[in-house]
């Protein structure tokens, strides 16, 4: 089953494109998190990884609750398009494996714009917005960034 697009909430534009949010920010700090169905986002609200902690996976299977490192973090630009994105986010299932989720949440680990543990963007483990089912051991739990628009994409006009 395919991976729904990333969607970066609005206030998360705020916190990206400035020159003191996403160009200064360390690499290493952003993360990625497995949450149950109990988050639902709003995106002209959520900024903040508190909306969204209460629904992270707990530890086990493979998974570690408080998120796992993005590797290669990049910002790019061609033309008049800005890109950020990474490698792909992979988890591998053990013992019992990883439990069903519905998004991934990517957010900054620390202080951006002012903005402590700010929502970065978020996806659906599955595009037609049901829970990806239980990871069983041994295999890859697998989210890869949109070879063409990454995590985020932004257009200058």
């Amino acid at each position: 089953m395919a991976a729904g697009p990333f969607i970066a909430p609005q206030k998360a534009h705020l916190n990206l494109f400035s020159a003191t949010g996403l160009l200064a920010a360390n690499p290493a700090n952003f993360l990625a998190h497995l949450v149950s169905s109990a988050y639902t986002p709003t995106d002209a609200t959520d900024e903040l990884w508190a909306a969204a902690s209460a629904a992270e996976l707990a530890t086990g299977g493979g998974y570690t609750n408080g998120g796992l490192a993005l590797s290669n973090v990049t910002l790019t630009q061609s033309g008049a398009v800005v890109k950020w994105t990474c490698d792909p986010i992979v988890w591998t299932a053990s013992g019992a494996g990883i439990a069903a989720w519905r998004r991934c949440v990517i957010r900054y680990n620390g202080t951006l714009n002012g903005k402590v543990n700010p929502i970065v963007a978020h996806c659906l483990g599955d595009a037609t917005g049901i829970d990806v089912p239980l990871t069983t051991s041994g295999n890859p739990l697998t989210i890869t960034p949109h070879a063409t628009n990454g995590i985020i994409t932004s257009t200058r006009s």
